[in-house]
Parts: C-alpha cells; sequence; structure tokens
C-alpha cells in the first residue's frame, strides 16, 4: 500500500472530534519503516492533499472531522508543552473573566516552567508561553482544570499576580473590577 493511503486510513480510523490533532511523532509512528526524506516528502503531500493541515512547527491538524474551532490553540498549547507545567493566565484569564475590556484575539497567554516563547499558528493566532519558577505545589489552590481547554486556568487573583510578576502592561486592567472578583 501506498504511504500516502497507508496514512489516510489510519487518520481517517483514528480521528474524531476530540482528537484531531496530531504531532509529527504520532504520524511517524502510522507510516513505519520511512527514512526522513520520504516521511517528510509524505507529510508535504499530505499537506498538499489537504488531508492534513499544519497549525504549528511539530502540530498537524487532520480537517475532515468536525473539530471545536475556537479551541485549537489551546488543544495545541497542551499537545505542545504536554511535559510542562503549564496554565493559562494574565490577559487570557482576565478577558474571559470581563476584567480587561478587550479580547485578544487568536492569542493565548501561559505560564509555564519551560522557557518563555511565542508559537506562531497561521491563520490559527499565537500561543505565547511565559517562563516561571514557581513550583505548581505553590499555586496549585489558585489553579482549576479546564476540560474544554485541556489545561489548568489561573484564578483571577493568580492570573493579576501574575501580570505584576511578569510586568505586563496593566493599563487595561479594570481594577475595581479585579477587586470584586478576588
Amino acid at each position: 500500500m501506498q504511504p500516502i493511503r497507508q496514512l489516510a486510513g489510519i487518520l481517517e480510523s483514528l480521528a474524531d472530534n476530540e482528537h484531531y490533532l496530531f504531532s509529527l511523532q504520532d504520524l511517524r509512528a502510522a507510516v513505519p519503516g520511512q527514512n526522513m526524506a520520504s516521511f517528510k516528502a509524505l507529510i508535504g503531500r499530505a499537506q498538499k492533499n489537504n488531508l492534513l493541515q499544519r497549525v504549528c512547527r511539530g502540530i498537524y491538524l487532520y480537517p475532515k472531522v468536525q473539530y471545536p474551532s475556537g479551541l485549537v490553540l489551546y488543544h495545541t498549547a497542551a499537545r505542545l508543552r504536554a511535559h510542562e507545567f503549564n496554565y493559562l493566565s494574565l490577559e487570557s484569564v482576565l478577558s474571559d473573566a470581563g476584567v480587561i475590556s478587550q479580547i485578544p484575539l487568536n492569542w493565548i497567554t501561559l505560564i509555564s516552567s519551560g522557557r518563555s516563547h511565542i508559537v506562531g499558528c497561521g491563520t490559527f493566532g499565537h500561543i505565547e508561553f511565559i517562563h516561571t519558577k514557581r513550583s505548581p505545589e505553590n499555586i496549585a489552590p489558585q489553579l482549576g482544570y479546564d476540560p474544554r481547554c485541556r489545561l489548568w486556568r489561573a484564578s483571577v487573583s493568580l492570573a493579576l499576580k501574575d501580570m505584576v510578576l511578569t510586568r505586563r502592561n496593566m493599563d487595561l486592567v479594570d481594577m475595581e473590577l479585579a477587586h470584586e472578583l478576588v
């Protein structure tokens, strides 16, 4: 069987509205025996034939299933840094709580035990990781798991502390409303 057909068959059988993102390692396991050059060519052909859509470096979306389009950035962030301590915070949490009047479009902010980095995700937007040295044990009571986003989420109080600690611009923060929520 041709590798592109093999990949298409495996994706068709595995992908659903919950599992629609695949890392290069996932895809590599789907078509074993390919050398690196052949594998790269296969991924290129899969993109050209709309079998896969590149979200960011190393993460691909299978577009033939109904996926939650508003959650692609969140799910991608969870996949990118699955082995790090990460949580949604800063402008993302404050905007969701209504403490910041402007909603960041196609941009999510996370605090991470990994390095600071902005990941470009093409038409989907950007994921901003901000490094922290704090241990999860110290802030665990101020975190809640968001199953929709597949990420931990800071409380408004923690997000405000993170804004100060990371020296983010506080001009858009409605401090009156923030104090009511804290």
